[in-house]
């Protein structure tokens, strides 16, 4: 691979990297190993880099790429009509913007039919030159003569064609251009007015219809929240620039604020090139830049609350009672054991009539019968209810169960977000061929809590509803964002090679969705995986994917220790020596006598010995003493109730617990029990500054909070973190 040098040198200065970091990345990348390959195996040769500064070299080469490629050709361009200087050359070259770029060659740009283009048809692009000249002496008549024609009648009509193409020449300066879009986006203004035949009747964009804030202080999510009222006719939105300061910074440039013969024309030619030509332009571009960020911060939002659910941790070893409820229908049962297997199905009717109608007290009595026979006969841990629709009508009837039955059961709120669309893809069906849709649910519901990452991981991840204007946002950026976020926890956590599904395995570093099934398909026929060895009788999996993805695949009491392990294949003989040098074997991988022999290591020493790098040589250390740690195990896990609160029971001033169900740019919701989640204002987080709410807690994280307002009628509640006096 042909690195480009300059490129590569903008990348390390601009993101404090070594070029040989830089390099080794690039390289690697070109060779078709993965982002998490290369974050976990080969650490020695990028310095420890993770998968997002990998990534973010990788993005950051592609727009250098994509920026030299197009220099050269803006520079062949110019060159092919002529007008090529070496300024102009260095001023391209020195670019590290596309849009300098573009600016720069903005002047010799092929353009549609113009007013200037016009007046230059008519041979008055010589009288522009004399007026940009800023002559001072002589006759103004004597200057215009020479350019009145047939086709140009008058000194009027000339001056008025040069004023065009002078307003032209200045809407195309990339340094006025450069100063003016800098200028707006410091000190510019966005502003938006209601329309008078708006379509919002509930109001929803209120705080919309007469605003005005400064474009350099502007939140994202207030942006895209005005652009999603913009779209649906509700509002007009303008971007108001500095035109005194501009109309002033563009006189300067132009006429040096000295008198000229024709001073009166420039200054028209630059009142028109600023009204006419530069500030929609400007205007535009600025939108342009401000949704950018606004979107990129969506995206990054959307994919760190993905995260934190991804890696909420698995209630593992429990059985689980899924519960998808419903009224007239009934809530649709799914017991599954503790390695996700469906024990069980039923329907139960609790709500069995419509909300506002009374329910057969026959039809409780059989719904609690049955609940109690199944936790009894499956002996249930915990009871997984979704938060659809009858959700806490259903959470009621189960409280009241688990009190009456004096029943050692708890139960928790599952998020449903995509669980519809999971139960009604091929995948679903091809799993459960004979079950209706809401079945599949109420199955998709119970592993959720058994093990979120391998049950969310069939859903598409813009289902899965933890973001903040997700759909306003560029659907391909999104994608790829969210399914690197996916990549990262399933392979940071680990994939057991006999259980995965091809939903999960498709994830692994290095393994197509194909190359799965090939491997599930394999499973199948020929019993579950002995030794990793074994991955390569697998169909069309080679060397290269092989080596991709081993080390992320587990094998639990497997015929080789190291199997169950993050310890990659290639490393294995140095693991071997490693415990050769503790006087250990493979039966002390996650013992005391391991942590004993290793806590009083000189590593320096040990490194030597045995030839390995530092990175290497920690992370098998690290799996010597956890060979099964498990990442999640960190992360806070759901909260189980087995009684029940009303949200109309809250009043100002209680104290509640509560989990985090979203992260957005101003606060956080935050699930208390009651059935609408309440929002802790950012304000409200902590007694210090906080910068983002992401800085303080994560989707799923537990937290005390305090009520500090509520709308019985709207179903609103504010809550805050501080301890309210």
């Amino acid at each position: 691979m042909e690195i480009n040098e300059q490129v590569l040198l903008q990348i390390s200065k601009e993101q404090n990297i070594k070029d040989s970091q830089i390099k080794a990345v690039l390289e690697m990348l070109e060779d078709e190993k993965t982002v998490a390959f290369i974050a976990r195996y080969r650490k020695e040769a990028t310095g420890g880099l993770d998968e997002e500064k990998i990534r973010v070299i990788s993005d950051a080469y592609n727009y250098g790429i994509n920026l030299a490629k197009r220099k050269e050709d803006v520079i062949r361009l110019i060159e092919e009509k002529g007008l090529m200087t070496d300024e102009l050359r260095n001023q391209i070259n020195s670019s590290t913007k596309l849009i300098e770029v573009e600016d720069l060659y903005r002047p010799y740009k092929e353009k549609k039919k113009t007013k200037a283009s016009e007046a230059i048809a008519l041979g008055l692009d010589g009288l522009a030159d004399i007026m940009m000249k800023n002559w001072q002496k002589g006759s103004r008549e004597e200057f215009i003569k020479p350019f009145i024609n047939d086709k140009v009648p008058t000194e009027e009509a000339a001056l008025t064609g040069a004023k065009y193409i002078v307003a032209e020449r200045i809407s195309d300066n990339a340094e006025y251009r450069g100063a003016i879009r800098d200028n707006a986006l410091k000190f510019g203004t966005i502003i938006c007015k209601k329309k008078k035949n708006d379509n919002d009747p509930e109001e929803k964009y209120k705080n919309y219809y007469e605003c005005s804030e400064a474009i350099a202080r502007i939140k994202p999510h207030r942006l895209l929240a005005i652009n999603r009222a913009e779209n649906e006719d509700v509002i007009t939105v303008n971007i108001e620039l500095k035109p005194v300061w501009d109309i002033d910074y563009l006189t300067w440039k132009v006429t040096w604020k000295k008198d000229s013969l024709f001073r009166k024309e420039l200054d028209e030619a630059i009142a028109d090139s600023y009204k006419r030509l530069i500030q929609p332009s400007i205007a535009r571009e600025i939108r342009g830049i401000k949704n950018e960020e606004a979107e990129n911060q969506a995206i990054h939002i959307f994919s760190l609350n993905l995260k934190n659910l991804l890696l909420q941790a698995p209630m593992k070893g429990k059985v689980v009672l899924g519960v998808d409820p419903a009224f007239r229908t009934g809530c649709k049962l799914a017991v599954i054991s503790p390695s996700s297997n469906v024990l069980e199905i039923g329907v139960i009717y609790p709500n069995e009539k419509a909300k506002e109608q009374t329910v057969d007290p026959k039809l409780i009595i059989q719904s609690k019968k049955k609940i109690v026979e199944l936790i009894k006969k499956y002996n249930v841990s915990i009871i997984a209810i979704g938060n659809g629709t009858a959700s806490r009508e259903t959470e009621s009837f189960i409280a009241e169960v688990i009190k009456e039955n004096n029943l050692d059961t708890k139960y928790v709120i599952v998020s449903e977000a995509g669980a519809s669309v999971y139960s009604a893809s091929e995948l679903a069906i091809e799993e459960f061929p004979d079950l209706t849709v809401e079945k599949r649910s109420a199955i998709s519901i119970a592993r959720r809590i058994q093990d979120p990452l391998a049950e969310l991981v069939k859903i598409d991840p813009k289902s899965i509803g933890v973001g903040q204007y997700q759909h306003d946002v560029t659907e391909s950026k999104l994608s790829k964002s969210l399914d690197d976020v996916v990549e990262d926890a399933v392979n940071h956590v680990g994939v057991n090679l006999n259980t995965a599904s091809v939903s999960l395995l498709s994830y692994v570093s290095g393994l197509s969705k194909s190359t799965s099934k090939n491997i599930v398909d394999y499973r199948e026929k020929n019993g579950r995986f002995y030794t990793r060895e074994e991955l390569k009788k697998v169909s069309k999996l080679g060397p290269k994917t092989y080596e991709q993805c081993v080390g992320f695949l587990r094998i639990l009491d497997g015929k080789n220790k190291f199997d169950m392990t993050s310890i990659h294949p290639e490393s294995y003989d140095k693991a071997k020596k490693i415990l050769d040098v503790l006087e250990l074997d493979e039966t002390a991988l996650g013992t005391d006598l391991m942590k004993e022999k290793l806590a009083g290591i000189n590593k320096d020493e040990l490194a030597k010995k045995v030839d390995i790098d530092k990175y290497t040589l920690d992370d098998i250390l690290d799996a010597f003493v956890a060979p099964l740690r498990d990442i999640r195990d960190t992360y806070d896990g759901l909260k189980l109730r087995s009684d029940i609160m009303h949200f109309e029971d809250i009043k100002i001033g209680d104290e509640l617990d509560g989990t985090v169900r979203n992260v957005v740019d101003f606060g956080v919701f935050v699930d208390c029990g009651v059935k609408y989640d309440g929002l802790v204002h950012i304000s409200k987080m902590s007694v210090n500054k906080v910068n983002h709410p992401s800085d303080l807690v994560g989707v799923g994280d537990s937290v005390h909070v305090y009520v500090i307002d509520i709308d019985y009628n709207k179903h609103k509640m504010a809550l805050s973190m501080v301890k309210q006096k």
